[in-house]
């Protein structure tokens, strides 16, 4: 269980950041934009396939945990800590393509998903971060597969 949810929540960025590509501003070479962060010198055709393979890497973290949650050897519970992190994931490579967009002038973008992405993303993290913490050491259910574990692991070892 734990390494489809790796698999999905990292899974998730990687995907968005491949598949959307590199945001510049049309009519101009690259050598002539403004940007707030450097792009990685990686080419769109190569950040597509790596994008494709990390959708389908997510993709099969997610039916993995699906159908764990379905047969109730996952605890349903832990969707509110994967659910979060996906999100994140999400904002952060679509954020990655704002920031390192190649403009003219000023990327209001950018300042835009600092502003108002960054407290977004510490929220979700943090809220995600204690839930986890709890639904390991004292999240105790009422059955119907809501034990407190994870995986079939009890966090206490009993």
């Amino acid at each position: 269980m734990l390494s489809a949810g790796a698999a999905l929540a990292l899974g998730v960025p990687v995907a968005a950041w491949g598949l959307m590509g590199q945001q510049n501003y049309g009519g101009l070479p690259a050598s002539e934009l403004d940007y707030a962060y450097q792009p990685w010198g990686v080419g769109d055709g190569v950040a597509a396939v790596v994008g494709g393979l990390a959708l389908v890497l997510a993709g099969a973290g997610a039916a993995v945990l699906v159908r764990a949650a379905r047969r109730g050897a996952l605890d349903r519970r832990w969707w509110g800590v994967l659910g979060p992190l996906v999100i994140v994931g999400l904002m952060a490579g679509v954020g990655w393509r704002i920031l390192t967009a190649g403009v003219i002038g000023a990327n209001i973008g950018a300042g835009m998903l600092i502003i108002f992405g960054t407290p977004v993303a510490a929220g979700l993290l943090l809220w995600a971060l204690g839930r986890g913490v709890w639904l390991a050491t004292r999240g105790h259910g009422g059955g119907s597969g809501e034990s407190g574990r994870l995986g079939g692991v009890s966090p206490r070892g009993v």
